[in-house]
């Protein structure tokens, strides 16, 4: 895990520039720092890398690291490179360390761009070639990775993070004022559907893509994978098999490491199953983190300590606090270099940063398992839609009994009004009410019309998998992994996410929709999977559950002092009206999208205060 940076320009960048771009992002690599040049006719390619040091700790494992007529920076672990370097050394590969660089140096070497369909990973690569000039860019399957790009008359920059892209350049992004709307009236799921950024002119390759920087030119990116949706039939014994035997492996990869590794432990299921199958069948001694929130409505305590209990766990708590929460806030936005996208991304910096201070380098988190397994309210509306439009024999119960088990459970604790109905997507498949609640009312404290329509990308032919491929491409986990990435790497820590694994998520794909959900419970297979290892009263818990707080754990906008920093003078009043601001603090909050709209309009404010400042 580490920071990259680079340049393909018509004149080189100094060596000012140079130090400026390491110094910037030095907290993602801390153990060394490398960078090269090369001159290709009118073109200058410079590549830049700092190192946190997980696998193979020596400094033969630096970047950049050439092999042949390559030369190869990157962020990220590839974690199969254990059995990749068994296969390139029969193929006559010799290795000089013990790295997973080396290995993805010698399979692109011998592969090329082929490599990438054998890699299980996460990373964000350039691979310069000394022959062509030829320079290509990467990013793996799911995008847990960042690789910003910014365009400019003298040339192509790209980097980890916008502040390197900055000192890259000399100059820094504006802000994008269009993006700043988007986030304020329709929220982060709208922020990562296409390839713009908080800053004008800065975009992100896409997640699953390849491009290359040919005499200067970048040349459009492409596809290199896409998750296919095509359900075969199999039994439900067949389809938890196949998912314990790829969780297992998934997880067991991703446990390589030369460094103390952590787990972030909720009191959900996802987690808790990561951490249960480490500690039951890996035999690890699972050290894990947990966030407590005293609000009746996101306190895990009970769940958490029966997990800890029964598995042995060395646990760590941090507790959620108003304690300098604006000013935290304020400096998170800094880091980011963009708004912190929700609130429970506040509360996983505090996480992030206890786990740097006790001397771990790796986390383990289960980001993606709500969009691979059915975890979301929404999903069990669209669930009975498809087992309704199934003949009655291929039901897996009556279909009047299927809407009981939603009644009589998790009917009772969905708040979403537009959710209430468990025949809504019968009704209206269309309907999308819920994702976009009370977002006339956000529209409407803007000084400006923003008019942005929903839309849904084409991913799946079954309103359920398209809706869950769309969150995990386009919308939830995208938003998720640049923030896990922003938090985690901000006090050098590498975050892992063993759901977002290829073979588990195309295995997941196969399996018939039918079995996604069970006698009330989502996300059946993952808690089925967990038997015997997670305590039922966790397994079996229908309450959705996560690492989040409430605003009012963190602010009291009924004190005067808060109150008059929330509404002195700042660009953000630019774009949204401030005596709408003010009528909305004096109104109820309790809704949980006022709540995060409150917390949407904090980060935004901060963020245009700094860029102003810059």
């Amino acid at each position: 895990m580490c920071g990259i940076a680079g340049a393909v320009t018509t004149t080189p960048l100094s060596e000012a520039r140079i130090r400026a771009t390491l110094d910037s992002i030095r907290h993602r690599g801390p153990d060394a720092d490398g960078h090269a040049t090369h001159t290709f006719g009118a073109h200058h390619v410079t590549l830049i890398h700092r190192r946190l040091a997980i696998i193979d700790l020596d400094r033969r494992a630096d970047q950049p690291f050439r092999r042949a007529d390559q030369v190869l920076i990157f962020n990220g672990e590839i974690y199969n490179y254990v059995e990749l370097r068994r296969e390139l050394e029969g193929l006559g590969e010799a290795f000089e360390t013990t790295s997973d660089t080396e290995v993805l140096a010698a399979a692109w070497n011998r592969w090329g761009e082929d490599a990438l369909d054998r890699l299980e990973g996460m990373w964000a690569l350039a691979v310069l070639d000394l022959r062509t000039g030829d320079l290509v860019l990467s990013r793996d399957r799911f995008g847990e990775k960042p690789l910003y790009l910014w365009q400019r008359p003298e040339g192509l920059y790209f980097a980890s993070e916008i502040k390197a892209l900055a000192a890259l350049a000399g100059a820094r992004p504006s802000p994008n004022m269009a993006q700043v709307r988007r986030y304020l009236a329709r929220g982060y799921k709208f922020l990562m559907k296409g390839t713009d950024t908080f800053h004008e002119g800065v975009t992100a390759l896409p997640a699953a893509h390849v491009a290359t920087v040919r005499d200067g030119a970048l040349q459009p990116s492409l596809a290199y994978w896409r998750l296919q949706h095509r359900q075969q039939a199999m039994s439900e014994a067949e389809a938890l098999a196949g998912v314990r035997e790829r969780l297992d492996r998934a997880l067991e990869i991703r446990l390589r490491a030369d460094v103390p590794l952590a787990f972030c432990l909720s009191g959900g299921v996802d987690s808790t199953t990561l951490a249960a199958i480490a500690a039951r069948r890996l035999g690890q001694q699972v050290h894990a983190y947990s966030i407590v929130d005293r609000d009746p409505r996101y306190d895990e305590r009970e769940n958490m300590t029966a997990v800890v209990n029964e598995l042995g766990i060395d646990q760590h708590v941090v507790e959620v606090s108003r304690a300098g929460f604006l000013d935290r806030l304020e400096v998170l936005v800094a880091d980011h270099d963009m708004p912190v996208a929700t609130i429970s991304y506040y509360v996983h910096a505090a996480l992030s940063e206890a786990i740097a201070a006790d001397g771990f380098k790796v986390a383990v988190m289960g980001t993606g398992a709500d969009e691979l397994f059915t975890g979301y309210y929404d999903h069990y509306g669209m669930w009975l839609k498809s087992m309704h439009d199934l003949a009655p024999d291929e039901q897996p119960k009556p279909f009047e009994d299927l809407i009981e088990d939603w009644t009589s459970g998790l009917g009772r604790v969905v708040r979403n009004p537009h959710l209430q109905d468990p025949e809504v997507f019968i009704k209206t498949p269309g309907h999308r009410a819920h994702i976009l609640e009370n977002t006339d009312v956000f529209e409407s404290f803007l000084v400006e019309p923003f008019d942005e329509p929903f839309a849904e990308a084409d991913l799946a032919p079954e309103l359920l998998r398209n809706r869950m491929q769309n969150e995990l491409f386009h919308e939830v986990v995208p938003v998720l992994l640049n923030e896990d990435d922003l938090n985690s790497m901000r006090v050098s820590v590498e975050n892992r996410s063993p759901f977002l694994d290829r073979p588990l998520a195309e295995f997941l794909s196969t399996v018939p929709s039918s079995l996604l959900i069970k006698d009330g419970f989502q996300k059946w297979l993952l808690r089925a999977a967990g038997e015997g290892l997670v305590p039922d009263s966790v397994r079996l818990d229908k309450t959705k559950r996560g690492f989040n707080a409430s605003i009012e754990s963190l602010l009291d906008v009924n004190d005067d002092a808060t109150r008059e920093r929330l509404l002195e003078r700042s660009p953000i009043f630019d774009i949204v009206r401030r005596e709408a601001l003010e009528d909305f603090l004096s109104s109820d909050l309790t809704d949980n999208s006022f709540s995060k709209f409150l917390f949407s309009f904090l980060s935004a404010k901060m963020f245009l205060e700094l860029e102003d400042a810059a």
